[in-house]
């Protein structure tokens, strides 16, 4: 299965809906995202897994002169062209394959927001995030804490595996590669980035009026991992 085309249907709404205002991705992972990624004006970005749109729309509106989006759920690229209109090119595409329809060092910025640990093919996509990035360019990941992913499915720590979870609240579930530390900042250096921050993000204060059993959690236990890396 690609990693963004199990998000089909009323699933792919789902996500897209909880993108927009759930404590997690939208006050949690969005803000530290956006933190990292400074001064975007005048900088071409490419949002590869850009979901239903809400980086791109940031990053246009903070300033980026040109923010290409790569998705691989037509339902949830349907959501980014209403979000997007025609602001911006969008192609659908499984991050699986490679980004053969990007030119080399075409950009500035790459934002991959909590889908690197999606997919399969990881050595072969940050090959294709080095070459389409200029010298200097920067990347963005987020992903899940390996240290929540201990907590919820239990094990050692060091196991590395395929697992699935249930989006709390909802009948959907979602898989993806559960990794420690090690495993995921050594792929990235591996591939020939320089690691130039890190952060565990914890919800902004706003999240506190909107959802305060969730603001709380996230104040107290590990969800993602941010970093911001630059290509040599």
């Amino acid at each position: 299965m690609s990693a963004e085309g199990a998000y089909h249907g009323e699933k792919g709404a789902y996500f897209a809906e909880r993108a927009t205002d759930g404590v997690y991705n939208a006050y949690t992972d969005r803000p530290a995202m956006l933190e990292l990624a400074g001064d975007v004006s005048g900088l071409r970005v490419v949002d590869l897994g850009c979901g239903a749109g809400h980086y791109a729309a940031e990053l246009l509106e903070r300033g980026a002169t040109g923010v290409v989006g790569v998705e691989g759920s037509e339902a949830l690229l349907s959501a980014a062209r209403e979000r997007l209109g025609d602001s911006v090119e969008l192609h659908q595409h499984d991050l699986e394959q490679p980004l053969s329809f990007l030119p080399d060092g075409s950009f500035d910025l790459a934002v991959m927001a909590l889908v690197y640990h999606l997919i399969h093919g990881r050595e072969q996509l940050l090959a294709e995030v080095r070459r389409v990035l200029r010298p200097g360019g920067i990347l963005l990941v987020s992903t899940t804490h390996p240290a929540a992913d201990w907590s919820w499915f239990g094990g050692s720590y060091f196991d590395e595996e395929r697992v699935e979870a249930q989006w709390q609240g909802s009948r959907f579930t979602h898989t993806y590669w559960r990794m420690t530390l090690e495993t995921f900042l050594g792929e990235l250096l591996g591939a020939g980035f320089t690691l130039e921050r890190l952060v565990e993000p914890r919800a902004t204060e706003d999240a506190r009026q909107i959802d305060p059993r969730r603001f709380d959690k996230t104040q107290t236990t590990p969800f993602f991992l941010a970093v911001r890396l630059r290509r040599p």
